[in-house]
């Protein structure tokens, strides 16, 4: 099935989408927000499943779905957790400025725990105060999970993942250095996410939900033009399950904690990728590009996003059509608080 929270006070208003994402029906009654379904997944699954069954089917009252309406499926989290699972994105920002990747990358995950109190709607702009603060993009993969145990095995993690998204974990490359050269994670250099405006089941994906991850392209276009195509499924070193099981080894996972792939990212006939205009599958982030810049032409060239850019995230299956819905933000300057 799929699911999407429109705007209404904190936590969103529940609503379950159709198929085609045109039409939507109440959810409410049911279950006010997506957490508090979650919170009960095993018991409110099946009646919301019933509901959307019903909706494609053209037996319940619905209304026209305008996904600018949104916020993103969870509007704030218990839990927000971003891997690296592209190791390819790892080894490029690691040669452009000369340093090996240390071998148990291979092996064991990175990972970070993001802010999850304020994300963005899919459709909201992102505000930063200054364009020197390095605004980029990172179009990823994300699931939602139920209560998970901790210690729990890979094999057993992927039974614990209730939903899928997409998310534009927007990143502010300016400040990320000094915060990691701190050696304490980083806080402010992350700005609010935001996701996409439909969280789907599962089941919904069908054969393209394979050892939980999607053989897909995740579409990126930067002001309108496209941007990246990297496909999910390649050179995806750790699928989601092992990145579930690693955010699990020292402690349980609330219902309603998002795991993160990272930014999808392909190598490009075994070495560094291209963009798509010059026959690669483009990026994910502009820092990539930089990078291979660097590596290149010894310089940065492609600027970071500024105030009045728009980034594009969506995801399509094999007849083309939308399954998560449009990720569409433009960068804002940000005025300060209001008064």
């Amino acid at each position: 099935m799929k699911l999407a929270s429109l705007k209404d006070g904190r936590d969103g208003k529940l609503v379950v989408v159709s198929r085609d994402l045109k039409l939507a029906a109440d959810a409410s009654h049911i279950t006010p927000t997506l957490q508090a379904a979650l919170d009960d997944w095993d018991v409110v699954s099946p009646q919301l499943a019933a509901r959307y069954e019903l909706l494609n089917a053209g037996q319940v009252e619905s209304f026209d779905f305008d996904q600018t309406d949104c916020e993103s499926p969870l509007p704030r989290a218990y839990a927000w957790m971003d891997g690296s699972a592209y190791l390819n994105h790892v080894e490029l920002v690691r040669k452009a400025r000369g340093a090996e990747v240390p071998e148990s990358f291979y092996s064991d995950p990175l990972m970070y725990q993001g802010g999850s109190d304020t994300f963005i709607g899919p459709r909201d702009a992102i505000l930063a105060s200054d364009e020197a603060y390095g605004i980029d993009m990172e179009a990823e993969l994300t699931v939602i999970t139920d209560d998970v145990p901790m210690g729990v095995s890979a094999h057993d993690a992927a039974d614990h993942i209730k939903l899928i998204m997409l998310v534009n974990d927007v990143s502010l490359r300016g400040l990320i250095p000094n915060e990691l050269r701190k050696g304490f994670g980083f806080v402010q250099g992350k700005a609010s996410s935001a996701f996409s405006p439909i969280a789907v089941t599962p089941d919904e994906l069908g054969d393209l939900w394979q050892d939980t991850t999607i053989d897909l392209p995740l579409l990126v276009d930067y002001n309108g033009k496209p941007f990246g195509k990297a496909n999910v499924k390649t050179d995806m070193t750790f699928n989601m399950a092992q990145l579930v099981a690693h955010a699990a080894l020292t402690r349980d996972l609330c219902a309603g904690t998002i795991i993160g792939s990272g930014t999808v990212s392909n190598k490009f006939e075994g070495g560094e990728g291209k963009k798509i205009e010059d026959g690669g599958v483009g990026y994910s982030c502009i820092a990539e590009i930089r990078m291979i810049e660097k590596i290149q032409t010894g310089e940065f060239k492609t600027p970071f996003m500024r105030f009045g850019d728009t980034v594009g995230i969506e995801m399509n299956d094999k007849d083309g059509r939308s399954i998560f819905g449009r990720i569409e933000n433009k960068v804002e300057k940000y005025e300060g608080p209001k008064a």
